[in-house]
Formats: C-alpha cells, sequence, structure tokens
C-alpha cells in the first residue's frame, strides 16, 4: 500500500503545484497570495499523507485530500478532470495496495512455520 500510495501522492504533488502556475495566468488580477496559501497548505498536507500511510489514518488523510484535489476544479476547472483521475488512481493503489500487503502477510506467515 504504501509503495502505491506513495506514489499517487507524490505526483499529486506535482500537478498541484502546476495548478497553481495555471492559475496564475487564468486570474493575474486576483488575490494571489491567498491562492498561493491554499495550494502551499495543500502540498503540506499531500506531503504529510505520504509519511503517515503506515498509520491507520493514513488512507483516510489521502482519500480527504483527494477531495481537496478535486475541489481545485473550482479554481482552476480542468482539475476536475485531472483530480477524477487521481481519486480513480488513489482508489486501485488503496485496493491494489491492500492486497498486496495481506499477500505479503500471508507469505510472511507461511515462511515462519
Amino acid at each position: 500500500m504504501r509503495v502505491l500510495g506513495s506514489s499517487v501522492l507524490a505526483m499529486e504533488v506535482i500537478i498541484v503545484l502546476l495548478a497553481w502556475a495555471l492559475a496564475q495566468g487564468l486570474y493575474p488580477d486576483s488575490n494571489q497570495g491567498l491562492v498561493l496559501g491554499l495550494v502551499l497548505a495543500l502540498e503540506a498536507l499531500l506531503i504529510l499523507a505520504i509519511a503517515m500511510l503506515g498509520k491507520p489514518w493514513g488512507v483516510t488523510l489521502g482519500w480527504i485530500l483527494q477531495v481537496a484535489v478535486l475541489a481545485l476544479g473550482f479554481l482552476v476547472p480542468t482539475m476536475f478532470i485531472i483530480g477524477g483521475i487521481f481519486v480513480v488512481l488513489w482508489f486501485f493503489a488503496v485496493r491494489n495496495g491492500q492486497r498486496v500487503d495481506a499477500l505479503r502477510a500471508e507469505r510472511a506467515a507461511e515462511a515462519d512455520k
């Protein structure tokens, strides 16, 4: 789970930064300081989520951040599509990552016998 989930979240860090750059071009007269603050907060939370994937609540934090990345679509409409793609990627990372973790635990238990 950690490898797949970390990969998705790390890619999202880059995408969110690029969305901020796009927002600067779309809304040059708006309050860029507020937008930058929101983006940096989201970036920090995404990086924190990478570190917390081993905790029981790490996946839940990842899901909450998927909603936040999807909500960036209100600022940059393209993020509705890109955020939706990342929601699907996160779903498959969690689902398949849990399967891989279960198989590893099963094999480790068999090796101990």
